[in-house]
């Protein structure tokens, strides 16, 4: 029987868990599975805490969590094709819910589950080699509750560590003489942090929308984000504003490329994030920038050169949750050889048709379209459900509402496309909504 390593529970490796799981409840006989998280607990980026930089353990922090932060999409998007959120919460909640809600969501298809036995928490891996006699993975691993290193041998290596944890900061101009506060979002914990103060933002990302809207909502003086290519063009309440990229800084004062300056009091940089894997050995790492299909990845999953390595949840997203879940499910097929892998050859043929079908998308909607086949394609031989044709058109429906209104489009309705019900309004807009909690969330539903 196959020995299996995941690498991380997060949303990512734990999809692949419950796959497993569910074949096993159906009577299939699974391989022996580790999987190995460095927190404490399973969740991944889910897991709030006030820390930056380095956790209790002196490990970098993964979590990218703020207070206030609110689902930037329809929960009817993201959800699991085997668990609603109606089983879940026993009721029908609305659209957008905020990050608690979301976390125990996540977490109780996992809890649900009986997985917690194949997870071992608080093993931070060091390193991942190939050994040249047996062709299999040795793995290197600290029990840093124990203090203690272990190594271990596997079949197949499954990463599901993420690739938002880890910022990608780049340098600009006389940035070391600015006086204010300087972060990027990786670290932004409480928008509260910045009331009444003047913010720049670089960047046009999610992450640059809702900071900058978090920011005035919670009471910020002034907001510029700054852009590179093209700005994010919303309607953006009184307040925000965007300008063209920056050039350079002084003590007080940002520059733009079109002559213009600010006095700020801070900077956050909306940045992105790398794709880092200091633990794998060098021609085992994934080297990409964030694009919805990467290269190297036959389906976007299994490493060319080696198909034993597995990768999880690499690419730019729009899904999320149940794409990783389409993923897990097709690599658990193949690991049970219920679907056979083509040559390399054929492999190779493949990426190169979805890489450059990625190179022709032309705005939002194709990205979606492109995305939502991917899925499709995934879910074809597995026997994974779940109407991916609904959620890509309420995927669309959602920029639109963005651009119709971008302080408001939370506060519309979506339809599940697990149980078809529609999601009821939350009882307070958004924009006027200042308490994220659980309780006041659910609570008043």
């Amino acid at each position: 029987m196959k020995r299996i390593a995941i690498i991380g529970a997060g949303p990512s490796g734990l999809s692949q868990l419950r796959s497993f799981r569910s074949a096993e409840e159906e009577g299939a006989d699974i391989p022996e599975i580790v999987c190995f998280e460095k927190q404490s607990t399973w969740g991944g980026l889910w897991n709030y805490s006030w820390r930056t930089g380095t956790d209790n353990n002196g490990e970098p922090v993964h979590n990218s969590m703020y207070r206030y932060l609110w689902s930037n999409g329809p929960k009817e998007c993201l959800e699991f094709g085997d668990y609603s959120f109606d089983e879940h919460f026993k009721k029908s909640i609305p659209s957008f819910p905020p990050r608690e809600v979301l976390k125990s969501y996540i977490l109780g298809r996992a809890d649900n589950s009986d997985l917690s036995h194949m997870v071992k928490f608080n093993h931070v891996v060091r390193n991942i080699s190939i050994s040249k006699d047996t062709g299999k993975f040795n793995l290197r691993v600290t029990d840093i509750e124990n203090n203690t290193d272990l190594v271990d041998i596997f079949d197949i290596v499954i990463i599901a560590t993420g690739h938002f944890s880890v910022p990608n900061v780049p340098y600009f101009e006389g940035i070391e003489n600015f006086m204010g506060r300087v972060m990027h979002s990786h670290d932004f914990r409480d928008a509260a942090e910045f009331n009444g103060k003047r913010l720049l933002i670089i960047g046009s990302s999610y992450s640059a929308e809702d900071i900058a809207l978090q920011s005035m909502k919670y009471g910020a003086k002034e907001v510029i984000c700054s852009y590179r290519s093209a700005p994010m063009g919303f309607r953006w309440p009184s307040g925000i504003e965007e300008f063209p990229i920056v050039e350079r800084f002084d003590s007080t004062k940002s520059f733009f490329c079109n002559g213009s300056n600010r006095e700020i009091d801070a900077v956050i940089m909306c940045t992105g994030y790398l794709h880092h894997f200091p633990f794998l050995q060098k021609n085992l790492r994934l080297n990409t920038n964030n694009l919805l299909y990467p290269g190297q990845l036959y389906k976007g999953i299994f490493w060319l050169d080696n198909p034993n390595l597995i990768y999880l949840g690499m690419q730019d997203q729009y899904y999320t949750l149940n794409m990783f879940d389409a993923q897990s499910w097709y690599a658990r097929d193949v690991l049970l050889d219920r679907i056979q892998l083509p040559s390399r050859e054929s492999m190779e043929k493949d990426i190169k048709n979805w890489m450059q079908r990625e190179i022709h998308l032309k705005n939002p909607t194709q990205e979606i379209e492109y995305q939502t086949n991917y899925c499709k394609d995934l879910v074809e031989l597995t026997d994974y459900k779940i109407d991916y044709d609904l959620i890509s058109k309420q995927f669309i429906k959602w920029e639109k509402d963005k651009d119709e209104d971008i302080v408001a489009y939370r506060d519309r309705s979506f339809i599940s496309p697990v149980t078809g019900t529609q999601a009821p309004a939350h009882h307070t807009s958004w924009w006027d909504e200042m308490d994220d909690s659980y309780g006041s969330f659910i609570g008043k539903i």
